[in-house]
């Protein structure tokens, strides 16, 4: 399992908003280089969409491993950390469709008889400039 953080490449970016950034401590590690570089291919190499995708694993791990226990006056709650961590993933695809323009309001115009059709093309003209 190869592990490497550089944060100005792109594995290193995904690795710095999932903080899975402990380089000392290999118990700390969450995720390896071929995983990382898995979830960039499988979002086309945008790191904020492969950066939601590791968050969704980590959410799906945490409701898998922790679940909701109670020892003494120990309490974790897996579903919850799940929720906080869907909720970050849900954030960046936000940011990252916000950047690549989707879900942006464009303008329709409809020609309908030849008044609109003569509007049509002067505000044609006017955008072109």
């Amino acid at each position: 399992m190869t592990f490497t953080y550089d944060p100005t490449t792109d594995a290193g970016m995904v690795r710095l908003l999932i903080t899975d950034t402990d380089t000392v401590n290999a118990d700390n590690q969450v995720f390896d280089d071929a995983e990382i570089t898995a979830f960039l291919a499988l979002e086309g190499q945008n790191v904020k969409r492969a950066a939601a995708r590791a968050l969704d694993v980590i959410a799906t791990r945490e409701v898998l491993v922790q679940k909701v226990i109670r020892i003494m006056d120990l309490t974790t709650n897996g579903a919850s950390a799940a929720q906080a961590l869907h909720a970050l993933a849900a954030q960046l695809r936000a940011e990252a469709d916000a950047e690549d323009g989707e879900g942006l309001i464009d303008y329709a115009e409809m020609v309908l008889d030849d008044f609109s059709a003569r509007e049509r093309l002067l505000k044609q003209a006017l955008r072109a400039g």
